[in-house]
């Protein structure tokens, strides 16, 4: 079974940092683009062998949604 995930990149002065908000506490890091997309990958494959069918299924149903927001600065 295929299921597509949400993975969110953030980038600083110490390099990439990704986390995938349907599965709490899988994130990563890496000093690249492709090196963060790479581990996330792994870290993501890691995850889903510790799961148990149910824990799956939970998975794959829930929604997860990303919108943009304006917020006043200052």
């Amino acid at each position: 079974m295929n299921h597509t995930l949400q993975v969110v990149i953030e980038y600083d002065k110490d390099g990439y940092f990704a986390f995938v908000p349907e599965l709490k506490g899988c994130h990563t890091q890496g000093d690249s683009l492709d090196e963060v997309m790479k581990n996330i990958k792994e870290a993501i494959d890691l995850y889903w062998s510790t799961l148990r069918p149910a824990e799956i299924k939970r998975i794959v149903k829930r929604r997860v949604f990303t919108t943009s927001m304006p917020v006043s600065i200052g």
